[in-house]
């Protein structure tokens, strides 16, 4: 909870003399008599806008897919309120301390190791407070209610009254952090509210019953699996219950405010609890997988995962007729990582409701709400924390304000709370985006539901960000089978010698006449009951698949007979859509290179069909799936221009610096939209919130670029545990397209390599390729070589009827390469993707070649100028794999059969040794080969520790060398 806070004394260095103003309240002692002075004017005006840093309306309001979010305004002091203010001015600061500063007293701690710190910025001394009897006016300071049933403001009240609604109100059993948000709005709405006691929702005999029921059955559940399955590891949520508290009073209120859906992730701990007394998951199903059977049915061949990452989608109903769709997503092992994947499904939701709604009214976060559960040492410890958080107030990326419960139970694995992080709560990286947080005790169930309708409505009012900091603590160790004791003699002494939580409030509700013993005894037997005729149930359950439903019910499993995908579109509307592509609307003036060498050379090369270059040929699939309404997003660092300057899908006016998509101007009814969402500085978050988006958006063209190819080696982790194993794991199709930027253009080692190696080695691609069972591989990785081949896969991946991720290795010299261009006939309706591209010299006169060469890449044109000089250039024929995985087996197998003369079989690439594709296409080019008592010899750069050499002069000289030694003793 907290830890590094000096004794008492020694907090001066935080106290409120020193903070600044602004961070306080509106108004100093100094102002008010300021504003007091006959010389300034009173205003009683309200703030007209949210406070935003550096703020400059750039571009986006003009963007398909930004959202402006409604500013909220609170009205300012009048002029009676100021005066007493200044009036009271020692009072205005005493109060705005206890706002400040009252979260260190409060009671948080449920084993009491920390204690309450008796801050010095909250001594009423310090402020020269010392008549409990004194009078003062309230009016413009602090909110007192009258009585518990009149629930107005007093106007006055003596000082111990107000020390004593201070205390109550701050330093509690809930502690608020607030005060450091830089909306003046935000700060005083917190304020009114926790100082108001109409806001704080009362606790009814209803909730109280449903409380005991939450906890009582949670603990009954752990109680139930550790006797019938004592080697189990479940992380179970013991000492922690109140997190059922929190969820379920978080969706109540979700659902009487028509708030349709809840996108949720969570880590494993206490998600079996989670899945099986909230939300309606089976036990039957979760015990027929400690078993040791499958969640899917057999015959389907999926690997799937462990009971604590099951997902769920269900409907939970409240009173009145107030319902919710809660979507738990799919959680992979590696913490926080499931973050931004839930925050890109939630805006995605959001979109599609938004559009089909039609309702101006309708802001980002209305229908839809993200909620997010984390563990108190990874929300400190993960980077991807930080970077999910970073776009929760982005235009592009924002899901409305995200609901943050951090399960705090005062330990990570072993790592006590001092080795964890260096801030004093692991809440505090949340004011980075100045969210607010409330600390509660997840001893009091009560207050735990009232921080959830704090924490509720400040994100419904301001749609932003808000973090409940739940301080709870591990009954056991990290698992079950673990031994705490090891490591933390002293804090499990405390917790062995304490009653549950659950114990607790059964026992304050006997106390108060509310249940008896026999009625909770009764409870606890016969959900025990219950459990045990679901593990019985268990025995014989077969599994169903519930994932192709909805909006995924047009897809399918690929079985590996799919026939091929005609992807080409009609010319004429291919020269419609790319003339569209370039042209502005008369109020944008566009920069005058652009307009001769971006514009008109697209226009001048459309009119002549050909020289179709890279970035046209892009153009041309968004807008042949976006006029077909296929929905487009591309994401990325600086993808409205691209990161070479070639793609311009975004136009800016160099007057006003209103920009312009072109592309969502297409004449086509029910044409779709392009979103460009130029991103942070960031990958692994990113990535992440992309493939949320394409979880929610089958229907969508769904694109992250890498501004650089090696940047997506910072998102590897979304790679590992979504992108490759989401089908095999849980079910879960996704249809994200990385384009990654690759091969060496002099930009430095690391830039040059998109480590294609990387993406092959998580493909499930057969090693053996002679086995007779069709199959399609997890993913696409293809490193294709013409504008034409880009079409078609980005089309492709939208008419198939299935989705898979597509790795594209894509070109940095190539885009603007005369050599790498394409004719609209290659695009041409008839027309499609071709996983192996054949020398076309060579193809021609195929006897004469003694010498096949295998290559991918770049590279190919590099070979193919140096054949062309060449008199012996005809023995040697240049083929380009262009699709490395599906592994091209029936293609190649033709080729190496059409050169029946070849005697001598080799791999080139510009990579080295250990990187590119060269170990992943050895061993299967070689079974293609052993029948012709032949093997494929390698061409290339050796074994490197970097992707390539630093030294231009050096590699151009390697690079010679390995050209020349192709092309040697033909």
């Amino acid at each position: 909870m907290l830890s590094r806070i000096p004794k008492r004394g020694k907090f001066l260095a935080l106290s409120s003399s020193i903070l600044p103003n602004t961070l306080k309240t509106p108004f100093t002692p100094r102002a008010l008599s300021l504003l007091a002075s006959p010389k300034i004017q009173l205003s009683h005006k309200t703030p007209q806008s949210s406070y935003k840093p550096l703020s400059r309306n750039y571009h986006e309001e003009k963007i398909y897919g930004y959202r402006t979010p409604k500013v909220q305004v609170l009205p300012l002091f009048n002029e009676q309120q100021l005066l007493n203010r200044q009036k009271n001015a020692r009072l205005v600061r005493f109060v705005d301390a206890f706002r400040d500063f009252g979260h260190l007293a409060s009671n948080l701690d449920p084993l009491g190791i920390h204690g309450r710190f008796e801050s010095v910025d909250i001594e009423h001394e310090r402020y020269g407070f010392t008549d409990m009897n004194e009078v003062f006016d309230l009016i413009g300071i602090l909110h007192i209610n009258k009585s518990k049933t009149d629930l107005s403001p007093k106007e006055s009240a003596t000082f111990g009254e107000i020390l004593n609604h201070l205390k109550t109100s701050y330093s509690d059993n809930i502690g608020f952090e607030f005060m450091h948000i830089p909306d003046m709005n935000a700060r005083k709405w917190f304020a009114n509210s926790v100082e108001n006691e109409s806001f704080s929702p009362s606790i009814t005999k209803e909730d109280q019953s449903r409380i005991f029921e939450l906890l009582s059955k949670s603990e009954v559940l752990e109680h139930f699996m550790q006797k019938k399955y004592p080697q189990v590891k479940r992380y179970g949520l013991e000492g922690a219950e109140s997190m059922m508290v929190s969820l379920d009073q978080l969706f109540k209120l979700t659902a009487e405010s028509k708030i349709e859906h809840a996108i949720m992730c969570m880590p494993h701990r206490g998600r079996i609890n989670t899945l099986t007394n909230l939300l309606n998951f089976p036990a039957r199903k979760i015990f027929n997988k400690v078993q040791g059977k499958s969640e899917f049915p057999d015959e389907l061949n999926i690997s799937g995962d462990v009971p604590t990452h099951f997902f769920s989608d269900t409907t939970l109903n409240y009173n009145n007729g107030n319902s919710t769709k809660v979507s738990l997503i799919p959680n992979p092992s590696h913490l926080e990582a499931c973050n931004p994947v839930a925050l890109g499904k939630a805006r995605a939701k959001q979109i599609d409701l938004y559009n089909k709604l039609s309702d101006p009214g309708c802001e980002i976060g209305d229908k839809v709400i993200s909620v997010q559960l984390h563990g108190d040492a990874s929300f400190t410890g993960q980077g991807v924390v930080m970077e999910s958080l970073s776009l929760s107030n982005l235009s592009h990326y924002s899901a409305g304000g995200t609901v943050h419960i951090i399960v705090n139970n005062q330990i990570g694995y072993t790592t006590p709370v001092e080795n964890a992080r260096s801030t004093i709560y692991t809440s505090d990286i949340g004011k980075m985006i100045n969210a607010p947080v409330i600390h509660v005790n997840g001893d009091y169930p009560e207050d735990v539901l009232r921080s959830v309708k704090f924490a509720f409505e400040y994100r419904n009012k301001f749609k932003k960000d808000v973090i409940i900091d739940l301080v709870t603590f591990r009954r056991w160790g990290h698992n079950e089978l673990d031994e705490p004791s090891f490591t933390q003699p002293l804090m499990y002494q405390k917790i062995r010698a304490r009653k549950s939580v659950p114990k607790i409030y059964e026992e304050f509700l006997v106390s108060k006449g509310i249940k008896t013993q026999q009625e909770i005894d009764a409870d606890r037997a016969k959900w025990f009951e219950e459990y045990e005729q679901e593990r019985l149930a268990s025995i014989n359950y077969v599994p169903e698949v519930t994932t192709f439903k909805g909006k995924w019910s047009p897809y399918k499993i690929p079985t590996g007979n799919e026939p091929e995908v005609l992807t080409g579109v009609d010319k004429q509307m291919l020269v419609e859509i790319g003339n569209q592509s370039v042209t502005a609307s008369p109020k944008i003036t566009v920069h005058p290179r652009l307009m001769k060498f971006h514009i008109q050379q697209r226009l001048n090369k459309l009119k002549a069909g050909t020289g179709i270059d890279w970035a046209t040929a892009e153009a041309l699939a968004f807008g042949s799936l976006l006029a077909e309404g296929h929905p487009v997003r591309i994401s990325g660092e600086d993808v409205g221009r691209g990161t070479f300057s070639q793609r311009h899908a975004m136009l800016v006016c160099q007057k006003t610096e209103d920009a312009e998509i072109p592309l969502n101007n297409l004449p086509y009814p029910g044409a779709s939209k392009l979103e460009v969402a130029n991103s942070n500085l960031s990958e692994l978050a990113v990535v992440g919130f992309e493939f949320g988006v394409s979880w929610e958006s089958p229907n969508s063209l769904v694109v992250w670029e890498a501004q650089f190819g090696d940047f997506n080696t910072t998102a590897q982790v979304i790679f590992d545990t979504y992108l490759s194993g989401g089908e095999s794991k849980w079910m879960h199709q996704s249809g994200l397209v990385l384009l990654l930027p690759h091969g060496y253009d002099g930009a430095g080692p690391e830039h040059s390599s998109c480590r294609i190696e990387r993406f092959l080695q998580l493909c499930d691609d057969p090693f053996f390729i002679n086995q007779d069972r069709p199959h399609v591989p997890n993913m696409s990785v293809v490193f294709p070589t013409t504008p034409a081949q880009i079409f078609h896969l980005l089309r492709r991946q939208i008419k198939r009827d299935y989705r898979h991720p597509l790795i594209i290795a894509g070109p940095k010299t190539l885009l603007r390469l005369s050599a790498a261009t394409s004719t609209l006939d290659e695009m041409a309706v008839g027309t499609s993707f071709k996983p192996i591209l054949d020398d076309p010299q060579s193809s021609a006169n195929p006897d004469a070649v003694t010498r096949v060469v295998l290559l991918s890449g770049k590279i190919y044109y590099d070979l193919a100028a140096e054949k062309a000089k060449r008199p012996d250039g005809d023995k040697i024929a240049l083929v380009r794999v262009e699709e490395l995985c599906p592994f091209p087996k029936k293609q190649i197998a033709q080729i190496l059969d059409q050169y029946k003369n070849a005697t001598d079989y080799v791999w080139f690439q510009e990579e080295t040794l250990n990187s590119g594709s060269f170990t992943h296409m050895y061993p299967r080019l070689n079974q293609l080969l052993e029948p012709k008592g032949q093997k494929i010899r390698y061409i290339g750069l050796p074994i490197y520790a970097t992707p390539v050499t630093g030294v231009s002069s050096r590699q151009k000289a390697e690079m010679a060398e390995n050209i020349a030694s192709l092309f040697a003793n033909l």
